[in-house]
């Protein structure tokens, strides 16, 4: 029997930052630019569409997988598969195996963001994130967290607070051993006490002997994501949705 979750908490409003309903991961995922209940008409979204046909995407088993809260996000790891590494609030250490990029895409996206502080996001951003738009990502999360910490009085680089997001769900898009995309659904509560579900659509590519993501487009989480409406043809975490 699917254990019952609980029914997910206020998203920090002094986060600016919250379920891409404009989200991901992040999905999450925290979107930076979005709100959760946002009336606001969704941006489109890579994320939106459907995965191409022909491609070979991989059959990946979820026994074994583990859960823990970090900062609030329930996210997945594997003993076989990573992250081998949490030391200092960080994930690293991923198999070259299509569960390590899954786990990769979910535990670096999620950290890759303001809400952590500059201790989380700075060393993920710089150390696990490539490609053209890495160094917008870090300045659009530089910019977030000062406004948001100085709005709450936060010093010290301290986080911002929890941000109560569960991941639900995930669609391969592509796969090679050495590059793979993956839409990861995301959920978190909306306004009058309504669940929201998202999808984010993240890219990691293997370099230096582990998975790094890809920075979503302009730097921005939001443009990554869409608002979701049905799992149909998404693989359910066990115990998730």
């Amino acid at each position: 029997m699917t254990p019952a979750r609980r029914a997910p908490r206020r998203l920090l409003p002094a986060a600016a930052i919250a379920i891409a309903v404009a989200a991901a991961g992040l999905a999450l995922l925290l979107a930076r630019g979005g709100a959760a209940g946002s009336s606001a008409a969704p941006r489109r979204s890579p994320a939106a569409s459907a995965p191409a046909g022909g491609s070979q995407l991989p059959q990946v088993s979820l026994a074994g997988l583990r859960w823990s809260y970090y900062h609030g996000v329930e996210l997945p790891s594997s003993p076989a598969a990573g992250p081998r590494d949490t030391s200092g609030g960080l994930a690293s250490g991923f198999t070259d195996t299509p569960l390590g990029a899954l786990l990769a895409a979910l535990n670096v996206a999620v950290r890759a963001n303001a809400q952590w502080g500059p201790d989380i996001y700075g060393p993920t951003i710089r150390d696990q994130v490539t490609g053209p738009d890495a160094a917008a990502l870090l300045s659009g999360c530089q910019a977030d967290y000062a406004q948001a910490s100085q709005a709450a009085h936060i010093t010290g680089g301290a986080p911002l607070g929890n941000a109560y997001v569960s991941e639900e769900a995930f669609r391969w898009v592509a796969w090679t051993p050495s590059d793979a995309t993956v839409d990861l659904v995301s959920a978190g509560p909306g306004s009058q006490g309504t669940t929201v579900q998202a999808t984010t659509r993240v890219e990691v590519v293997w370099s230096g002997g582990d998975w790094q993501v890809v920075a979503p487009p302009g730097g921005d989480w939001g443009n990554a994501a869409a608002e979701l409406s049905s799992l149909s043809g998404y693989t359910v975490f066990p115990g998730q949705g």
